[in-house]
């Protein structure tokens, strides 16, 4: 069983805890973080979902997940990379570059703070992942991740990518 610490909108923390899975009470949040890795090339290590995943099966996407309960989120973002990636990064080498309080997106209630990291990387990565909930993994510049974008195979959700914060 997953849980969860619940916060206001303006990230206030509630004192409650949220069970994964259970609809979450309107008027709370929980912490949800997407770390990119980028490295000295300016390239960002991108993963595909395993084909089992109950969502986005075999699309691309950057790591992340929720801030489980007591986790900060910068932790959560460390803890998410060490296990979907099997990497261990330098908390000093992540930023946080974006943030956005998600109610409600197109009719679906996220109900969940998005907190976007950004970490440097110039490590080795397993890009052969085939475990777990991630297939593989590429090194990919902005205009490949773009060009899944465009052509839906990148998960929607990362569209901030287009923008330019990161």
């Amino acid at each position: 069983m997953e849980l969860w610490d619940l916060y206001s909108a303006s990230r206030e923390p509630l004192r409650r805890t949220h069970v994964r899975g259970d609809a979450i009470p309107e008027g709370c949040f929980h912490l949800v973080v997407h770390v990119w890795l980028r490295d000295s090339r300016g390239r960002y290590l991108i993963s595909q979902r395993a084909a089992d995943r109950p969502t986005f099966p075999l699309l691309w996407e950057c790591t992340g997940g929720s801030v489980l309960q007591g986790e900060d989120s910068l932790a959560g973002a460390l803890r998410e990379v060490r296990e979907e990636l099997g990497i261990d990064l330098a908390p000093e080498s992540g930023r946080l570059v974006f943030c956005q309080v998600r109610d409600w997106v197109d009719g679906v209630r996220f109900g969940d703070i998005l907190d976007v990291w950004l970490f440097d990387f110039d490590g080795e990565a397993d890009l052969d992942r085939g475990e777990g909930e991630v297939r593989r993994c590429r090194w990919m510049d902005r205009r490949e991740i773009s060009g899944l974008y465009e052509t839906g195979k990148l998960v929607q959700t990362l569209g901030y990518f287009l923008e330019d914060i990161i």
